[in-house]
């Protein structure tokens, strides 16, 4: 299985050019079974990414574009009264389906971003007292525009929490970006299908399996208790929790059966930082100073 997920990445590659960590960082985001945020600017590949990575493990994929005027029922859908039978016929809406990309979602309304995090948080959704579950897997991949660009909005802490990891595609390097003018990448409906959403489902489950020694327990509690040092309060037990489920699946990525202190530190500043500031920091991360004060071996 090791051998599809590199085969994976390898194709993935061939969209996104001169990204790999990136792309690591969201296949393992979905291994976990969790929720991207990809915050970047304008024209950097986050919607190509996204659709990418549906595209290779077969997955349904819809894409909405989150606006000021977008309301709750256009995402989730809406009860249509059918006259002839005197009858409400739901009429589902784009959120079901198995990845989402909320484009540019920190336009939108709190109303909407509300019923989206309804959604990522339990896997379903109510529409007029009704639950109804969504499909599974549900993976939403979010893309964020700079703050400081107009018509843009912080978004809430309980909202930024849904989110497992946070990565940056950035401009490629000057290499990278020649191969892209001369259009050696491709597009993201030419790649293949490498592996299936039983196999997915099969790899979720292994992960789950991956042994955590009580001593990288420790050193996630210690690097948890270093972040409550800082001015906003620092982490909190779910970020925890997603640490060490995302070191999982990075080792398992990585061919290992147990995690080392090298998972933690590769999958940290993705699925911390924007927990810790929600903005661009011209020096040196919050989450980047707390691995260099915290000492995995003690």
């Amino acid at each position: 299985m090791n051998n599809r997920l590199n085969k994976l990445i390898s194709e993935l590659e061939k969209v996104i050019i001169g990204n790999k960590n990136q792309i690591i960082l969201a296949i393992i985001c979905l291994l976990s079974n969790g929720n991207l945020l990809i915050e970047d600017l304008p024209g950097t590949g986050k919607s190509t990414l996204s659709k990418a990575l549906a595209k290779c493990i077969g997955l349904e994929y819809k894409n909405v574009h989150f606006t000021n005027d977008l309301l709750p029922s256009d995402l989730i859908g809406i009860n249509i009264f059918n006259s002839r039978n005197s009858e409400f016929k739901f009429e589902p809406g784009p959120i079901f389906t198995n990845v989402l990309l909320a484009d540019e979602i920190n336009r939108a309304s709190p109303r909407t971003q509300s019923a989206l995090l309804e959604a990522m948080n339990n896997k379903l959704i109510n529409v007029d007292g009704e639950i109804k579950n969504l499909p599974s897997p549900f993976f939403v991949i979010a893309s964020q525009n700079p703050i400081n660009q107009i018509g843009t909005s912080p978004l809430p802490e309980s909202q930024l929490d849904r989110f497992l990891m946070r990565i940056s595609l950035g401009n490629p390097n000057r290499e990278s970006e020649i191969r892209i003018l001369k259009g050696e990448n491709i597009n993201p409906d030419e790649i293949s299908e490498i592996i299936s959403l039983e196999d997915l489902n099969l790899i979720q489950s292994n992960v789950k399996d991956i042994f955590v020694a009580d001593e990288i327990y420790e050193y996630i509690l210690d690097l948890i208790s270093e972040s409550r040092k800082t001015k906003n309060g620092g982490l909190s037990t779910r970020a925890a929790i997603g640490i060490i489920s995302a070191a999982k699946s990075c080792a398992y990525l990585r061919g290992e059966d147990s995690v080392f202190p090298e998972h933690v530190k590769f999958v940290f500043n993705a699925v911390t930082e924007h927990r810790l500031d929600n903005g661009f920091k011209e020096n040196e991360s919050i989450s980047e100073r707390i691995l260099k004060e915290v000492d995995a071996i003690r």
